[in-house]
């Protein structure tokens, strides 16, 4: 399928719709209208959103779905949440990157990379760097 041209193939601007036509009954809309936000989507981006809400939002099975590792499917909405604008000036996202990954920490404990001690106290924010050590 054609995807909607979303810049101006000569100068690389924003296009906006001018036209929109009703082919049932032959009606014309004119005017200046901006194009949605989701219409700026690449393919792979758009893909990734679909797989995300078909998902219902559990990152866990957009990884299998898409057979990508975690922080690539993270890293891919974040992607995502930026080009839809939904990054504000409050930096939620940056916040979010400060947070522990916890299944990434719960992977790490369950390999013997972590002790338990290292985990929570990560978890808690006592630190962003667990220490390494193994549960006894």
């Amino acid at each position: 399928m054609k995807r909607l041209p979303t810049t101006c193939p000569s100068c690389g601007s924003q296009l906006k719709i001018a036209e929109l036509h009703c082919p049932a009954c032959g009606t014309t809309v004119r005017g200046a209208y901006p194009l949605d936000r989701f219409a700026a989507l690449s393919a792979e981006d758009e893909l990734f959103l679909l797989t995300f809400l078909a998902a219902r939002g559990n990152l866990k099975e957009v990884q299998d779905r898409l057979d990508l590792s975690y922080p690539t499917v993270r890293g891919r909405l974040d992607k995502v949440l930026t080009a839809l604008g939904l990054v504000g000036d409050d930096k939620p996202a940056e916040k979010a990157a400060h947070k522990p990954d916890v299944m990434e920490l719960l992977d790490k404990l369950e390999a013997g990379d972590l002790s338990v001690d290292a985990v929570l106290k990560t978890i808690k924010g006592g630190s962003d760097e667990p220490g390494e050590g193994t549960t006894e």
